[in-house]
C-alpha cells in the first residue's frame, strides 16, 4: 500500500458555514470539538497509521485553519501533508487534488471520524478490476453500531445501505465517477439530483424498490461511463459522520465506549 495517497475533504459546502461551526462558533466544521479534540483529528490520525508512506492532501479555502491542529502541523513539518484550495464544489475539489496525486487516490471527508484501519484496508483490496469503488454499510448493523446515528438510508430489494464517506479512485478515469456528487450527493434529500445523476427511469425504479444494490451500481456505471462498485462494509459505525448535534453525541458516545480518542500521531 505504498503507492497510495488521500485526499481529506475538509472545506465548507458550496463555501457556506456549517451550522454546526456556527454554534461552535469556528468557520469550518472539521475544527469542532469532538471527545475533546478537533474533527479532522480523528481522521488524519487513523490514515497516518494506517497508511505510514502516503501523501496525505487537505482541501480547504483557508488552510490556516487547521494548521495548528497538532497532528496536521506535524504532518505538515513531516512534508506527508499537503493544502490544496478547495472549489466552488466537490468535483472540482476532487478534480484539482487528482491532478497532483498518486493512484490509487483514497477520498474521505474531514468529519468521518468513525474511520478505521480495517475499512481503509477493505477498500483499497477490493474490486482490483473497478475504477471507484464507494464504501456503503448495511442499515441494521448501523443501528447495531448505534440506533440515534443515522436517520436516511438507501432502500434496495436487497436491504437498506448508508455511504460511508469513503471512495477509491483507481485511475484517472475514474475522476468521470465524481460527477455523481457535482450537485451535493445528498440524493435522499434532493429528488432533482436523484433524477438528474441516475436518470428518470432508473431513479423511479430504485423508488419502487426494484434494484439490488449491485444492479443500481451496474446502471450507474453504465450512465457515467465509468466501473463503479460498492465495497459494504461490516462496520456499522463507518456509516455515522458528524453531521448535526445527534450524530455528533452518537460518534462521541462510540469514541469513549471504545476508549477514547487514539494517542496523537508524533
Amino acid at each position: 500500500m505504498t503507492n497510495v495517497s488521500v485526499l481529506v475533504l475538509a472545506g465548507k459546502r458550496s463555501g457556506k458555514l456549517d451550522a454546526m461551526a456556527a454554534v461552535r462558533g469556528v468557520s469550518h466544521k472539521c475544527v469542532v470539538p469532538v471527545a475533546g479534540v478537533p474533527l479532522i483529528e480523528h481522521v488524519l490520525g487513523t490514515i497516518a497509521r494506517t497508511l505510514p508512506e502516503a501523501e496525505i492532501q487537505v482541501s480547504i479555502e483557508d488552510f490556516s485553519v487547521i494548521a495548528d491542529v497538532p497532528i496536521v502541523a506535524s504532518l505538515h513539518q513531516a512534508a506527508r501533508l499537503f493544502p490544496v484550495p478547495a472549489q466552488t464544489n466537490l468535483v472540482e475539489s476532487i478534480a484539482l487534488a487528482a491532478s497532483s496525486a498518486k493512484f490509487p487516490l483514497l477520498i474521505t471527508t474531514a468529519d468521518n471520524a468513525m474511520l478505521t484501519a480495517d475499512a481503509i484496508k477493505a477498500m483499497l483490496m477490493s474490486h482490483m478490476d473497478a475504477d471507484a469503488l464507494l464504501g456503503m454499510a448495511r442499515k441494521e448493523q448501523i443501528i447495531a453500531a448505534h440506533p440515534t446515528g443515522k436517520n436516511r438510508y438507501y432502500e434496495f430489494r436487497d436491504g437498506g445501505y448508508s455511504n460511508c464517506n469513503l471512495f477509491l479512485l483507481r485511475n484517472a478515469q475514474a475522476i468521470k465517477g465524481t460527477e455523481a456528487f457535482r450537485s451535493g450527493g445528498q440524493f435522499l434529500k434532493t429528488k432533482g439530483r436523484l433524477l438528474k445523476t441516475f436518470g428518470v427511469l432508473s431513479a423511479l425504479m430504485y423508488r419502487s424498490g426494484w434494484f439490488s444494490i449491485t444492479t443500481m451500481f451496474d446502471r450507474i456505471s453504465a450512465r457515467l461511463g465509468v466501473t463503479i462498485r460498492p465495497v459494504i462494509l461490516d462496520d456499522g459505525r463507518l456509516a455515522i459522520d458528524v453531521d448535526d448535534e445527534a450524530s455528533l453525541a452518537a460518534v462521541e458516545d462510540m469514541l469513549l465506549r471504545n476508549g477514547g480518542p487514539l494517542p496523537a500521531i508524533t
